[in-house]
């Protein structure tokens, strides 16, 4: 098995620990990759599912770290590699002066990767009938692990002391979508701007399509170097079904929107997050990101996890097959459009971390080479 299909294999079902203190730094709830543990396998960290329903029935077994820090992972009893799981960030050990765990304001993601979510609540969660089913956003705040806002200058100090203290690579600053046709763009800006006047690092800024398209200049000044704007599923009826709030927002919208930001960013500065196995093909999937592709958008696809507390908690995960279907040509039609995940200078897409995507887009340039 490669690397690429094990760590496929991974994403979708999940890993079971032997001990569960491992996991104890592990995302629970929250935006991003919520119920997951980062693991480095080889060179690559990824992060998998370990508190999901589809997790717990893993056949991939994770052992304790050994004296060099090496965890066995077996399948049916057969080691089937080694992982090593990223050490506790050093910066979740202080606090704001007046009293905020600094975890609290910002998190690690994979190995590199700072993240936040600046406004804990959203238009959307706040309805039923407008939720998205896949969201957990409100669930880390009513856990008391985060705040609801966190102000300019908290993420400026938050942001500081992890490139200080652990080395910190790039950014991502998210946010729950707040009332006004900024849809959240004004919020980002002004954070941007703040982290940008402490520290020198690359940030993705993630939002819905702004009304205004002025607006992606606007946090391009502020200090936004790429901006995603996420589809998570592409199909109307599958969107309407799954997410009916941000559904309102239609795909002519986001594809108007995504022209205008590219012409700000540039070519593979713009991307959006595609969540597998919510309803849409394999083919629905691969014909829009073709679309995607030729406007110099990169569609970063992940396969979705079933995050307990939410709607679709139960709701299976896609099959490794699924997510080959999908990705192994996708990385090919990526690199045909002259992008990849090393050139994206923050965010998910470089990252990776949530899907197999870049090491499929690394085994096409081996098969190119080899051709």
């Amino acid at each position: 098995m490669s690397d690429a299909e094990l760590i496929n294999d991974l994403q979708t079902r999940g890993m079971r620990l032997v001990d569960p203190r491992a996991g104890n730094d592990s995302r629970r709830g929250g935006a991003g990759p919520s119920d997951h543990k980062a693991v480095t396998i080889g060179g690559t960290t990824v992060m998998v599912p370990v508190h999901t329903a589809p997790a717990f029935d893993s056949p991939y077994l994770v052992d304790a770290p050994d004296a060099a820090g090496l965890s066995r992972v077996t399948r049916d009893r057969v080691e089937v590699a080694k992982v090593r799981f990223p050490s506790r960030p050093r910066f979740y050990d202080l606090t704001t002066a007046d009293g905020i765990a600094y975890n609290k304001i910002a998190v690690l993601h994979s190995r590199d990767v700072l993240a936040t979510t600046i406004l804990q609540t959203c238009i959307r969660y706040e309805s039923r009938k407008k939720t998205c089913q896949f969201c957990s956003i409100g669930q880390s705040l009513a856990a008391g692990r985060t705040i609801a806002r966190k102000t300019p200058e908290q993420l400026a100090e938050v942001a500081k002391a992890a490139v200080e203290l652990d080395g910190v690579k790039h950014m991502v600053m998210t946010t729950g979508t707040p009332p006004g046709k900024d849809r959240g763009a004004a919020i980002l800006a002004e954070s941007a701007a703040a982290v940008k006047a402490a520290v020198d690092l690359p940030i993705q800024a993630q939002c819905e399509p702004p009304e205004d398209d002025a607006w992606h200049q606007r946090m391009r000044d502020a200090g936004v170097d790429a901006l995603g704007m996420h589809l998570e599923a592409v199909t109307p009826e599958v969107r309407a079904r799954i997410m009916p709030g941000k559904a309102q927002v239609p795909l002519e919208k986001y594809f108007s929107s995504f022209e205008a930001a590219v012409k700000v960013f540039g070519r593979g500065q713009v991307s959006t997050y595609i969540l597998a196995g919510l309803g849409d093909t394999p083919e629905a999937i691969l014909a829009i990101s073709e679309k995607l592709c030729a406007l110099g958008v990169y569609p970063f696809v992940v396969p979705f996890v079933p995050i307990s507390g939410t709607p679709l908690e139960s709701h299976p995960a896609p099959g490794a097959d699924f997510m080959a279907r999908v990705l192994a040509p996708l990385a090919a039609m990526i690199r045909a459009a002259g992008m990849s995940a090393e050139e994206i200078k923050a965010g998910c897409g470089r990252c990776g971390a949530c899907s197999a995507l870049s090491t499929y887009e690394k085994l096409t340039d081996i098969q190119k080479r080899s051709a």
